[in-house]
């Protein structure tokens, strides 16, 4: 069954010379995740930043820390990720020879274990996960900048892992990330979502509050009310 949708705003839209405060502002702002990407200028064509940056970050917001690792090799990293505080990591079907052996990893560290799948990969290569993770992450920009567009053919994967999650019987959360903004989240909840990464639409701006407020009256007015937490 879907769940109460959860905005996740992505810090790597924020002010990274006031990250501390920027985290601060949007869990006061109404958000329910801190969106972290995790980035290695390998895997995807940017560096971001790493686990000491996320312990320093966690003193200030209690919410949970979704960590994208869009990073290869993802396994030697997990215990520092899991250890500096994220609370769900999340690693690309693309990055592992054995990813299910990266998301057995994880869970034995107490952490809900994502899988994220880029544009080009299709809805089926999550089949064999869904007995054991806790989140699909459909990345509808190709992964490594902020601010890029969202590209619409992704709703239709998104439908088919709702599906498919719906078929499995388990609670696992179906996160979208890239583009999102007002006019595409109703889109993207009609589709199956139940998590969004608002980077761009969150941290625009001076009123962080606001901007969440239009993403989540953007759900109601799409005749989508009992559907989003807030």
């Amino acid at each position: 069954m879907q769940q109460a949708v959860r905005i996740a705003p992505s810090i790597l839209s924020a002010d990274f010379a006031r990250l501390g405060e920027e985290v601060r502002e949007v869990d006061r702002a109404g958000a329910d995740w801190i969106h972290i990407d995790v980035m290695d200028g390998h895997f995807v064509p940017n560096i971001t930043i790493g686990p000491d940056v996320i312990r320093a970050l966690r003193p200030h917001s209690d919410l949970p820390f979704d960590v994208h690792l869009m990073i290869a090799p993802t396994d030697p990293y997990l215990e520092a990720f899991a250890e500096a505080g994220a609370d769900i990591i999340t690693t690309h079907v693309e990055a592992s020879a054995h990813i299910n052996r990266t998301v057995q990893h994880i869970k034995s560290l107490g952490k809900k274990a994502g899988v994220a799948l880029n544009p080009g990969t299709p809805a089926q290569a999550i089949q064999p996960m869904l007995g054991d993770i806790d989140l699909v992450l459909v990345m509808t920009v190709n992964p490594g900048f902020g601010g890029q567009a969202f590209i619409p053919g992704q709703l239709d994967k998104i439908r088919e892992l709702r599906a498919r999650i719906d078929a499995s019987g388990r609670t696992i959360d179906l996160e979208v990330d890239g583009g999102i903004n007002k006019m595409l989240a109703p889109k993207a909840i009609a589709a199956g979502a139940d998590a969004l990464v608002a980077g761009s639409a969150t941290f625009s701006g001076s009123d962080y509050g606001e901007n969440i407020a239009a993403l989540r009256g953007a759900l109601s007015t799409a005749g989508r009310a009992a559907a989003f937490s807030g």
